[in-house]
């Protein structure tokens, strides 16, 4: 019989394509996520039965277990970039993540990968990191084996960074930006799926690795990249780290005061905290070359998907092909 890996958080943004890579790679794969009815699309990845969505709650020990019963691997991708409800940053993040990592050390399990983020530190301003940070303690405490995956900002077609400002651009002149000059090195969703899956499938050394692209760019650069794809003209307007913490603020209040039935999805307090930081690839540290994968560059991926913002959308490129036709 194949093998079995369990993705938490295996419907997301990332844990789909890790999914679908352990599938063609012919493992059985169970996906532990919240809402399984909400996780069908992953059926497809592979043969009937063959990678199926199930529920599980990481705050509780019994569902946790449950899912991983069996499992010869365990891969995590559960995380929040905002706080809402009951998805706090430490019962996710750091609690959750420990949770996993505990469960597979009791059940034996050696292979285990944890995805985390480029910034972890557990004396950041940012609770995000601090949790982050905490996490990859716990799971380190559980189980030396592990590997421990930091990536920059993903991007990919269902990203929530280059498709997040593009649909900005396409409702507003304006787009402002808080830190402007704060660097980023984005790396393709696929490639990170990569590391994950070659992490379990293979003999990769356990530690720390730290995920980035080929392009190095600054937030405004990244900015002017995507206005250029979409082909759109937008001001791009600085915002001081000061006027946006005090939005931030502002906005994570009118959270708190209606109980939640406002999310802050526009800016968090946090947020403004990370972006004062850069977020690029540590110099020395081990990265996607280490595990024998070439990195993927923005160029060759945005056009396939942010043609969608375009004015016109997939026929922009035909219409500007057409206006260089000589009219006789």
């Amino acid at each position: 019989m194949s093998k079995l890996v369990t993705i938490y958080g295996g419907s997301g943004f990332v844990g789909r394509y890790i999914a679908r890579r352990m599938a063609k790679a012919g493992w059985r794969v169970r996906v532990a996520v919240r809402r399984p009815n909400e996780a069908l699309h992953v059926k497809p990845y592979g043969a009937v039965g063959q990678v199926e969505p199930v529920f599980c709650n990481i705050r509780d020990d019994a569902s946790v277990r449950a899912v991983m019963q069996g499992a010869d691997a365990v891969v995590n991708c559960v995380g929040i970039l905002v706080e809402s409800g009951r998805n706090r940053f430490g019962d996710v993040q750091a609690e959750g993540a420990t949770r996993i990592a505990r469960i597979a050390a009791e059940a034996g399990i050696t292979k285990l990968v944890q995805i985390s983020a480029i910034g972890a530190d557990a004396g950041s301003h940012s609770l995000y990191q601090q949790t982050k940070a905490r996490g990859e303690a716990g799971v380190l405490e559980h189980v030396p084996t592990a590997v421990i995956l930091r990536p920059s900002v993903i991007f990919g077609h269902e990203d929530q960074f280059f498709n997040r400002f593009a649909a900005m651009a396409r409702m507003s002149p304006v787009l402002p930006l808080v830190g402007p000059k704060t660097r980023f090195q984005p790396v393709y969703v696929d490639d990170v799926a990569a590391a994950a899956s070659k992490a379990v499938t293979e003999d990769v050394a356990p530690g720390i690795y730290e995920l980035g692209g080929p392009d190095v760019a600054s937030f405004r650069e990244l900015m002017v990249m995507m206005l250029a794809e979409i082909r759109r003209n937008r001001v791009l307007l600085r915002v001081p780290f000061a006027v946006a913490a005090g939005m931030g603020g502002a906005l994570d209040l009118v959270q708190k005061l209606t109980l939640g039935l406002f999310t802050n999805s526009i800016l968090t307090r946090d947020q403004v905290r990370n972006l004062r930081h850069d977020n690029v690839v540590t110099e020395g540290a081990q990265g996607l070359e280490a595990l024998g994968i070439t990195p993927t560059p923005m160029s060759s991926v945005l056009p396939s998907y942010l043609w969608a913002h375009r004015p016109g959308g997939q026929y922009k490129a035909i219409q500007e092909s057409a206006g260089g036709l000589r009219k006789d």
